[in-house]
């Protein structure tokens, strides 16, 4: 370059705007060495080299503050400041590739339901426990809220979670099946108890509210699925732990006759 150039055209060469430059110089970071008898700013090409390596700079994440120092500093602490910047630079790699990683178990766990092998799940649910099972769920429910939320919960979630999960929920059946056997009130304080149990269990994989819990409560005497799981731990418990779920629902102000399970807002552009 033989000539200085103006603000537009050193702007043009360097790939950024002449609001950068004028920024840049307002700073005390790359001044216009020259003017032309009009005053207007003109770059020399010391002045475009300089620049030039503000941008390098720029794009390696170093703040703005901390660069005019760095190209003015002694080779020992440019030295020292590049190597804080490789430092920063890794430490922030680091955190993508951990947030890569969860937003891949979330998409795993969208399309799965379960990051957990068929064999693993066998090993924690029992042998009873069919993997298919998860595939219809998500065919049934994968559009709906409930359906995020435990996609949400399953990624973040290890084999070692769901068996502590699995036994708090084995140990509820077991009590539930008790309650039945030993005639237990739906409505007593011990039945009530149980019910919430049972609420919260739910609340595990997504938000369950009283009046949710009386739909699903509903849905286990006309599904027959659940109505055999639930009387296989004690006769009579699909209709006592529907008659629980509604009574407790009413201890706490929901008249069970009116629940209705909630329905997704509208979107206007579908």
């Amino acid at each position: 370059m033989s000539e200085p150039l103006t603000v537009g055209a050193a702007a043009e060469l360097l790939g950024v705007t002449t609001r950068t430059l004028h920024h840049w110089d307002a700073v005390g970071l790359v001044h216009p060495s020259d003017r032309t008898p009009a005053g207007y700013r003109l770059y020399t090409a010391a002045d475009l080299v300089r620049a030039q390596r503000v941008t390098v700079y720029r794009e390696l994440g170093v703040p703005l503050d901390e660069i005019g120092a760095l190209l003015d500093a002694p080779t020992a602490d440019a030295l020292a400041t590049l190597r804080r910047q490789h430092d920063d630079l890794r430490a922030k790699t680091r955190q993508l590739q951990r947030m890569t990683a969860a937003v891949e178990r979330m998409i795993a766990a969208r399309e799965s339901g379960l990051l957990l092998s068929a064999d693993d799940q066998v090993a924690i649910f029992g042998e009873d426990w069919q993997p298919t099972w998860v595939e219809q769920a998500r065919d049934r429910w994968g559009d709906t809220p409930q359906w995020a939320q435990y996609a949400e919960h399953a990624a973040a979630r290890s084999a070692r979670d769901w068996q502590a999960i699995t036994a708090a929920t084995e140990a509820l059946h077991a009590d539930l099946g008790a309650a039945v056997r030993a005639g237990v009130r739906p409505g007593s304080p011990e039945a009530d108890a149980l019910a919430e149990r049972h609420r919260v269990g739910i609340a595990a994989h997504f938000d369950c509210t009283h009046t949710m819990h009386v739909c699903l409560g509903r849905g286990y005497l006309t599904d027959p699925g659940y109505r055999a799981f639930y009387d296989a731990i004690a006769p009579g418990l699909t209709t006592w732990l529907s008659a629980t779920i509604d009574a407790n629902a009413r201890a706490h102000g929901i008249d069970p006759d009116t629940a209705t399970w909630p329905t997704p807002p509208h979107d206007p552009s579908q």
